[in-house]
């Protein structure tokens, strides 16, 4: 007799969700409130935000507020109706691919509803159980999903390691000859977690010798590398030799929205066979309008980014002057490197919240390996000088009662 499924689940709770009891609404789905912005409301107290991807601050800027309530004044959230194949099409919609096209140097362009279900969908379309498809360890959840999805063979390189990458693309190449398929690599622009630029560069190198297609989930790229913010793959001169480009408005754009671009050909493939946006209800116009803003204000707004660095400079320099580990950090993702496990690093946190009023993001095992704490800082245009200053003296302040001892003490009292 088969037993019950939710037995597992009542065992075992995963590597999170066991924590779930002293974690949940603080330090997992923590309420933030008020206007998303460099300080916000966190459990009764104003803290400084580290914790929000609006890189260019435009969340809350007055004339995207403006576009967006009077977008939604006159379509509300419902129109357009049905997926985009049947009735959700709009003139405006193919306004919006033509300009991310445009803006990203390449001749075509997708929209899809979201980053994380269109890259899973998009993998899924792009190769058959021939195909093989060469990968970065550290790549974003919903690459590794796509990936879990795919048939055939695949291949993990070890992150940003060109040696490892030759390795694999090498086996990848014998197994396509086998298999009669072709070879797809999938990098990110910018690796959300630490930081780095993927080494695009290098790997486009590769295409001399080896026959391969690329796809870059550049989610973190696009709005804060490049010329006027089109990306890591112009920053590192190699937009051209990007075979799929991926980007999401979630990030820089502070909206909801994503998009593929890349030749006509290939764009044209993926709006007929990306099952996600086939059969899903097409992007609401208050978001498609608001989007075409939020690009409008990337191109003719050039102090925003210019901004956006400039806190990032003072932040990262102050932190790595007061003896921080930051990492190979090439972009504004600040990630601060110490050493406890979980319950530390929640007590950690929690001085920081309540005594230092800072809130930032905290990654542990899982995601990264045991006994390793990342703090994760993202710097916006809204942020001053004197968020970092306080941010500082604030991490200063934590290093030395998680060293001395003090957090693993707290921490052994509250597990009681």
């Amino acid at each position: 007799m088969a037993i019950d499924l939710f037995q597992r689940i009542e065992a075992d709770k995963g590597p999170l969700g066991k924590w779930a009891e002293q974690a949940e609404g603080y330090y997992v789905f923590p309420k933030l409130e008020g206007p998303i912005s460099n300080r916000m409301s966190f459990n009764g107290k104003k803290v400084v935000t580290w914790s929000i991807n609006d890189y260019l601050g435009l969340a809350s800027h007055p004339e995207v507020l403006k576009v967006d309530g009077a977008a939604a004044e006159e379509h509300g959230m419902a129109y357009p109706m049905g997926a985009r194949m049947m009735s959700g099409h709009t003139e405006y919609h193919e306004q919006l691919e033509e300009e991310c096209a445009e803006f990203v140097e390449k001749e075509a362009a997708y929209l899809v509803n979201f980053g994380y279900q269109g890259m899973v969908s998009a993998i899924d379309a792009l190769v058959t159980k021939n195909d093989i498809i060469v990968y970065d360890m550290d790549t974003h959840a919903c690459i590794i999903d796509g990936v879990r999805l795919h048939a055939g063979k695949r291949f993990v390189y070890k992150h940003n390691d060109m040696e490892s990458f030759e390795k694999n693309i090498k086996r990848a190449h014998r197994m396509a000859e086998k298999t009669g398929g072709g070879i797809l690599v999938i990098s990110e622009g910018v690796f959300g977690m630490r930081g780095e630029q993927g080494r695009l560069k290098e790997i486009v190198a590769f295409k001399k010798e080896y026959n391969f297609r690329l796809l870059v989930d550049d989610a973190h790229g696009f709005g804060t590398l490049g010329k006027d913010g089109k990306g890591t793959g112009v920053e590192q001169g190699v937009q051209d030799d990007i075979d799929v480009y991926f980007a999401t408005f979630a990030k820089s754009m502070a909206g909801i929205g994503a998009f593929f671009a890349g030749n006509k050909e290939v764009i044209q493939y993926l709006q007929y066979n990306m099952r996600s946006q086939m059969f899903a209800k097409s992007l609401p116009m208050a978001m498609v309008k608001g989007a075409l803003k939020r690009l409008d204000m990337l191109r003719t707004m050039p102090e925003l980014k210019e901004t956006l660095w400039r806190n990032t400079n003072a932040l990262q320099s102050g932190l790595r002057d007061a003896g921080f580990d930051l990492g190979t950090t090439q972009t504004c993702i600040t990630p601060v490197f110490l050493k406890g496990d979980i319950p530390e690093a929640m007590a950690m946190v929690n001085d920081l919240r309540e005594n230092h009023g800072i809130f930032c993001s905290i990654v542990v095992y899982p995601v990264i390996p045991k006994g390793l704490i990342i703090l994760r800082l993202i710097p916006t245009t809204t942020h001053t000088q004197e968020d970092i200053d306080e941010t500082i003296t604030a991490f200063s302040a934590i290093r030395e009662l998680l060293e001395n001892g003090t957090y693993k003490n707290i921490a052994a009292e509250m597990m009681v």
